[in-house]
């Protein structure tokens, strides 16, 4: 008599089938979880099969293992084998054509997800328009000799201008007047002093105050 599909014998000689490889009772009671069978059940289920004949197995000491007869399954020959191992040529070959094509695909849509919309395109070109006329209309007084800064500006510019500068020239002898004192009998290497301490020339950063100070004496504002 067959066992019930929904039995604990059912559900265990199901799996040994589909799986057709030595199992032992631990195997087959992780893999049915989802089911809700305890082990003593499953060992149960799988003592009975292998009794009533519907599965073999063989004992390795202590160990049970437990395997789908083999006379149930069609054993193909040599010829049905090399057409089996064709099919699956051809098949892997389909495959590698759709995961191409598939490829590709993803290649286009991510082109296109990276160019812009139709909507983006013309707020950009409104955009580009828009800041193309200010610098036309900026070029248009500047060659009809406008003066885009006023003189009042161009006054209390060249006036920071000038207190930066004094700023500048005022703290770079300070600090000269301070590093000699300090280093005026040191015995170390100033150049290797001055890279422990951290420390940078103007030159270092490539600035000169004379630079700075003669655009201003020759009106270069």
């Amino acid at each position: 008599m067959a066992p019930k599909s929904d039995s604990a014998e059912a559900i265990v000689l199901n799996f040994v089938n589909e799986q057709n490889r030595p199992l032992n009772s631990q195997n087959v009671a992780d893999s049915l979880q989802k089911f809700n069978l305890k082990k003593a059940g499953i060992q149960k289920a799988l003592d009975n099969l292998a009794d009533s004949g519907k599965i073999s197995f063989k004992e390795y000491g202590k160990q049970k293992i437990y395997l789908a007869r083999q006379d149930q399954f069609d054993i193909p020959n040599s010829e049905e084998l090399n057409q089996m191992k064709e099919e699956n040529a051809q098949v892997q070959q389909q495959l590698d054509e759709q995961k191409r094509a598939i490829s590709e695909v993803e290649g286009e849509i991510k082109n296109l997800q990276s160019n812009l919309t139709l909507e983006q395109i013309r707020h950009k070109e409104a955009k580009l328009q828009k800041e193309v006329k200010e610098m036309e209309d900026k070029l248009v007084k500047l060659r009809k000799g406008v003066t885009l800064v006023r003189p009042e500006e161009r006054k209390a510019i060249a006036e920071m201008y000038s207190e930066k500068l004094s700023q500048w020239r005022k703290r770079k002898r300070m600090f000269k007047d301070v590093w000699d004192a300090i280093t005026e009998n040191l015995p170390k290497d100033l150049k290797e002093f001055k890279e422990e301490l951290g420390l940078e020339y103007d030159e270092d950063v490539g600035v000169s105050l004379q630079s700075f100070s003669g655009l201003l004496q020759h009106g270069k504002k």
